[in-house]
């Protein structure tokens, strides 16, 4: 039961001889901020008012008794110029209560029209260690794809593994020149770490600023990863066969990473999949007149103020704007997508602005394109986080450090769990502390990494998720009661105090929240729904006693309560893929 929609659906039946189009006053219904004013306000009357030439008041009166809608609403207040505040009846509320405690979908119905998304995140290059700079095209691209599939869309996620570049030069390099055959019959994931950081090093000793440096002409390292990176592009057998004996080696580390994350992938098509694809999109551009010679290379031109795209350079070698237009086609013709979505950082907005207009004059205007972007993570000095050396946290790293500090708080604070359940208990608090604090930022913004705030046991985080959901579980198990068998039962809800109805007010809205989060892909609303359900929750367990209730009915009453709350919060909470113990 989606209340906003029902409530636009009678305000939209009571403007029928009103307003051309009442579905244009959508989004101007919404949850009050401050329940003096009811639980939900239209403020739809001034602009309708503005239409028909007449006074919002009055609008505001006319539509109040147009409003068919005593089925579930007390009768609506008209305060101020022509604002409608709207409030709830009780009993209705608590009938929701009782339908939502037999629903194992907590009141969310499947859309009507279900689309086909693609979702491209993470994609990391597959030949150096995962870092911080990953984890937020790794977090939300999930947490949207959980979202969008329990919403009834389906999805498919496909990692765009960089599969195919320099990295893979700088393997081969360091594999002909300093590989340890011990280590790598020992460990060979390992070794191909080792040798990608043996060989960045010395980029960096021979005077490159980076693996990437245009200049690698001037340094002989970089060069030679050039050399053979093109061997390898080229076909070179030897080459061939070395990326085919790492690339496993390389997923292997990958996955054990996303499977310590709880990530999964339908797909992972990187960009070695199109490479044998990429001459035939460079003459099917060629021949529909989109790309021209410039210099040698092929490239198209977008407008004025913008460089031109390359789609391949004077030397024959393709570019990342070849891949991904071979990639969006794939999506488009063999996936069927009706939307695609590029969860990647902001700094690519311009080769996302490129790509998806080319793509459009392509032929591939009937895919919706959309690029997630998210800002940085930073460090306490308002920097992108680093470690002390200067170079990217490794993401593995980070996640050690998250559970160890997990660890202490639990051994702190649950001392007589077993060391085993203790350790689960510090994975999941650990590693949903990380997921939290970023789903929780609007993610086209920046935000500052905090051990102190990320971990904290009150407040908007993941750890005082968890620990509610704890907190619920414990009276059932102090009460002694099965909860599973006590769910087949069918208890009365009584919302006589004030804190039980904010409760229900507050469980009523998932569906809500879900729309919101899905409608511009911003896991952020979910997060602020649970913060939304955890203040009312903690209000009602000060006030409202439960094991210890005036009569069994009433108990009853506010289990049903308890046991909505903690279910939707474990919802909520693995829909943005963090688990919820259900001991803390």
């Amino acid at each position: 039961m989606n209340v906003t929609q029902l409530l636009e659906q009678r305000f939209a039946d009571a403007m029928t001889e009103l307003a051309v189009d009442p579905g244009a006053f959508a989004g101007l219904i919404k949850p009050t901020k401050d329940d003096k004013h009811g639980d939900y306000q239209a403020n739809l009357a001034m602009p309708l008012a503005k239409q028909l030439g007449r006074k919002p008041r009055d609008v505001a009166e006319e539509l109040v008794r147009r409003l068919q809608a005593d089925d579930f609403l007390e009768p609506p207040e008209i305060a101020g110029p022509g604002f409608i505040n709207l409030r709830l009846r009780g009993d209705w509320l608590a009938q929701q209560m009782q339908s939502l405690f037999h629903d194992e979908r907590l009141g969310v119905a499947a859309v009507p029209k279900p689309q086909r998304f693609v979702i491209d995140f993470s994609s990391p290059n597959v030949a150096k260690p995962m870092h911080v700079g990953h984890l937020r095209s790794t977090i939300i691209g999930d947490a949207l794809q959980r979202l969008l599939r329990f919403l009834g869309h389906a999805v498919i996620t496909d990692n765009h593994l960089g599969d195919w570049g320099t990295q893979f030069g700088m393997l081969i390099h360091g594999w002909k020149q300093h590989l340890d055959d011990k280590a790598l019959q020992s460990d060979p994931v390992q070794e191909m770490v080792r040798l990608y950081l043996l060989v960045r090093e010395k980029i960096k000793q021979a005077g490159a600023a980076s693996e990437d440096d245009e200049e690698e002409a001037a340094n002989p390292v970089a060069e030679a990863c050039r050399l053979e990176t093109a061997k390898l592009h080229e076909g070179d057998a030897e080459n061939v066969r070395l990326w085919q004996q790492m690339m496993p080696w390389c997923q292997a580390e990958l996955d054990r990473i996303y499977q310590r994350l709880d990530i999964h992938f339908d797909y992972t098509l990187g960009e070695s999949h199109y490479n044998p694809e990429l001459p035939g999109v460079v003459q099917e551009l060629i021949a529909k007149g989109i790309a021209v010679e410039s210099q040698g290379a092929w490239v198209i031109f977008l407008g004025e103020n913008e460089p031109p795209a390359l789609i391949r350079k004077k030397d024959g070698a393709f570019t990342y704007m070849t891949t991904d237009l071979a990639t969006i086609r794939h999506r488009v013709k063999v996936f069927n997508a009706d939307t695609i979505l590029y969860v990647v950082d902001s700094r690519q907005a311009l080769h996302f602005q490129q790509l998806f207009t080319i793509a459009r004059r392509w032929g591939l205007e009937q895919t919706r394109l959309e690029h997630i972007v998210f800002g940085s993570v930073l460090g306490t000095d308002g920097r992108p986080i680093k470690t002390r050396e200067g170079g990217a946290i490794e993401l593995e790293a980070l996640l050690d450090e998250a559970v160890q500090r997990a660890r202490k708080i639990v051994e702190e604070n649950s001392p007589e769990l077993p060391a085993e359940e203790q350790r689960l208990v510090a994975e999941a608090v650990g590693i949903g502390a990380v997921k939290y604090a970023d789903l929780s930022q609007n993610r086209t913004s920046d935000y500052v990494f905090s051990w102190d705030k990320m971990l904290a046991m009150n407040g908007n985080t993941g750890a005082y998720m968890q620990y509610a959901v704890a907190r619920v579980r414990s009276i059932f198990r102090k009460g002694g009661i099965a909860v599973e068998d006590w769910r087949n039962g069918n208890y009365p809800v009584t919302l006589a105090h004030p804190q039980e109805r904010q409760l229900a007010l507050a469980l009523i809205r998932l569906p809500e929240a879900l729309n919101l989060a899905a409608q511009d892909f911003r896991p952020n609303a979910m997060t602020s729904y649970l913060w939304d359900l955890a203040k009312p929750y903690s209000s009602f367990f000060d006030q409202c006693p439960v094991l210890k209730a005036e009569s069994e009915s009433l108990k009853n009453s506010r289990l049903v309560l308890c046991d909505l709350t903690s279910r939707i919060l474990q919802q909520g909470l693995a829909l943005l893929g963090i688990h919820a113990p259900e001991r803390m």
